[in-house]
């Protein structure tokens, strides 16, 4: 059964913002998020990604692509006045956008370590920011995709995980600030996924790249859909998910 069409109907007429939603993770969740019926706008720095993901939406809503580098203040700023005045709130917010660097800590570089924190905790703080006025009026939602080194760190990989771990932190105190306004938070630790990234990231470590062997993109928007799709008397705080073959 496809993603969108579980619990699909509950997001029908919802707007939503998917950073990263050039490729990846990203893209699989706003085609998904357009199959159940919502209006998506489609973050991402690259325009050839965009309109691949907007050509991939099927169903009765849509993908409206926006370019935008979310690293540059003045942009964000810029993409939650035009979302802001085109849709005078948003339903879903979900950060896919990120950035990371691998190599241990006694060679690692600053530099890269400046720019993860960047894409992966600041530019997230800023546009949930941004955009949490329009979150509070309709009482919505906020997904953090994180990945499994956020809970729990590994050699060679200290600098993306300390942005991990922080963006966990923010999802956390984020939660407990707007519950009581009703909007819900969830963070979604992915395993290794099928992605471009992946692909780029076994080509560092020397490994084979198999990609049917990890989590599919559709396999963690699936768990997106059912998560927003919830009813409102329950709440998925955090959910795990791991590739079921293991290397």
């Amino acid at each position: 059964m496809p993603a969108a069409a579980i619990n699909g109907s509950a997001l029908e007429h919802s707007t939503c913002v998917v950073t990263g939603a050039g490729s990846g993770i990203g893209r699989a969740i706003a085609v998904a998020l357009a199959a159940a019926g919502a209006t998506v706008y489609a973050v991402a720095r690259e325009r050839r990604g965009l309109r691949a993901t907007a050509g991939r939406a099927t169903g009765a809503g849509r993908v409206e692509p926006y370019e935008a580098d979310l690293v540059v203040d003045e942009q964000i700023a810029a993409l939650a006045e035009a979302i802001g005045a085109r849709e005078g709130g948003v339903d879903v917010l979900i950060h896919s956008a990120g950035t990371i660097s691998l190599g241990d800590l006694a060679t690692g570089s600053v530099r890269d370590f400046d720019l993860q924190y960047a894409a992966n905790v600041r530019a997230p703080y800023l546009l949930t920011q941004a955009l949490l006025p329009g979150l509070r009026a309709r009482k919505g939602q906020v997904v953090f995709i994180n990945s499994t080194v956020g809970l729990r760190a590994r050699a060679n990989v200290g600098q993306f995980a300390a942005t991990q771990h922080a963006l966990k932190a923010l999802a956390d105190s984020l939660r407990d600030e707007v519950n009581p306004e009703g909007i819900r938070i969830v963070t979604v630790y992915a395993g290794r996924t099928a992605t471009p990234r992946q692909a780029r990231i076994h080509a560092i470590e020397g490994k084979p790249y198999s990609p049917k062997r990890l989590i599919q993109p559709a396999d963690v928007a699936s768990v997106v859909v059912n998560a927003l799709a919830l009813p409102r008397s329950a709440e998925l705080t955090d959910v795990r998910v791991r590739p079921m073959l293991k290397s």
